[in-house]
């Protein structure tokens, strides 16, 4: 099955960090963007971040500074690295592809995981 494979999701309080992983399944990252988004409950999917297949990251203006992504293509995994964080951060945290270039869109985005919960709170 082509999907990913998120971990690393925790409750944090306040201010704390967390790391997140997204291990791909079935297929290998080269050629593929890897798109971040999060799901707070009652909430639509919103990107978190996006990392091209180049290796150039992009960010929500919300997490710019707190949040950076990275990709180890030999390892078939990318890794978002939470810092600063905040209750508004809180959600199930997903990762997805799509070829080559990044989107803000979780529409064109595929092979989706189940996700990991972030739960920041004191």
């Amino acid at each position: 099955q082509l999907q990913f494979v998120e971990s690393g999701g925790s409750l944090v309080q306040p201010g704390g960090s967390l790391r997140l992983s997204c291990a791909a399944s079935g297929f290998t990252l080269g050629g593929y963007a890897v798109g971040w988004f999060r799901q707070a409950p009652g909430k639509e999917r919103e990107w978190v971040a996006c990392i091209d297949m180049w290796l150039n990251p992009n960010y929500a203006d919300s997490v710019k500074g707190r949040f950076t992504f990275s990709r180890d293509n030999a390892k078939n995994t990318v890794y978002l690295q939470l810092n600063s964080l905040k209750p508004g951060d809180t959600g199930v945290y997903f990762c997805a592809r799509r070829l080559q270039r990044c989107s803000t869109s979780s529409a064109d985005f595929i092979s989706w995981g189940q996700g990991t919960q972030v739960t920041v709170s004191s």
